[in-house]
């Protein structure tokens, strides 16, 4: 059992062998409101991003990838329109929404075989058309700036991760990556986000999570961290409406938000 002297706005010592805080040292039950009073959020935050409709807009080179499988295969095109609203649930997802547009009928069989030529035909033109959203980087490097860990959790496989992060230029941008196969889970197993912050050196209770889908608020809920939506991602659901703490029209709003939304957090506490 460890003695930790506790920092000056606490004005108490406590016996303990639970975590305190790194930078005001006070137990798991009051690190929020000392972080709080100190203002320290952001230096003591750990940001997890998604990547698909959040940090980046892969859903041009998506949507052609998946056109060009199902003309490989000699199934009709679809409309861009179309196959975005799959975009963010996986490849199958894309090809059904494109074979509900089309009214062209695959089996299992089929649709497993067009999933990897999509995931080829995907590989190979990774960034042609992909861009990082406006705003994120320069929210990013702010944040960075002042102290924030950074983290990537992704249901895209690591190989294609890696790959995209290399090239859009921001691989060492994040402490800790995650892809969907990195664990033997993945969202909306919250344990794909609590152990990528443990492998940022993060904190959960100072942590939140920056998403886009249904998967991304449902683990950050599961977690017990906040959740941000952003309103120009690929869900289906409206991003008011998928439950999350806060809603981000743009990168240029997240410094602020996620200051007000710690804070509210640890004002509760």
């Amino acid at each position: 059992m460890a003695v930790w002297s506790l920092g000056p706005n606490c004005g108490i010592e406590k016996r303990l062998a639970a975590w305190i805080c790194p930078s005001c040292e006070v137990t798991v039950a009051h690190q929020r409101a000392c972080c709080f009073a100190t203002g320290d959020l952001i230096r003591n935050a750990t940001l997890v991003f998604d990547l698909d409709g959040t940090i980046a807009d892969t859903a041009g080179d998506l949507i052609e990838a998946a056109n060009a499988a199902l003309a490989e295969q000699g199934f009709s095109k679809a409309s861009p329109a179309a196959i975005r609203h799959g975009v963010g649930y996986g490849a199958k997802a894309m090809l059904r929404a494109a074979l509900d547009e089309t009214r062209e009928a695959a089996d299992e069989a089929e649709l497993d075989h067009l999933a990897q030529q999509l995931v080829a035909f995907y590989e190979q033109r990774i960034a042609v058309q992909t861009t990082l959203f406006p705003g994120f980087l320069d929210a990013a490097l702010a944040l960075r700036s002042r102290g924030a860990k950074l983290a990537l959790c992704t249901n895209k496989t690591e190989r294609l991760m890696t790959r995209l992060l290399s090239e859009l230029g921001i691989a060492d941008l994040f402490e800790a990556v995650a892809g969907r196969d990195t664990f033997p889970f993945h969202k909306p197993d919250p344990r794909h986000i609590t152990q990528l912050v443990a492998q940022a050196g993060g904190r959960l209770p100072f942590a939140a999570m920056i998403g886009d889908s249904e998967a991304d608020i449902a683990a950050a809920r599961g977690a017990g961290i906040a959740a941000i939506a952003v309103r120009f991602g690929y869900a289906a659901v409206p991003a008011d409406a998928l439950g999350a703490d806060a809603v981000l029209d743009s990168f240029v709003e997240l410094p602020d938000l996620v200051e007000r939304l710690l804070g509210r957090v640890a004002s509760e506490a």
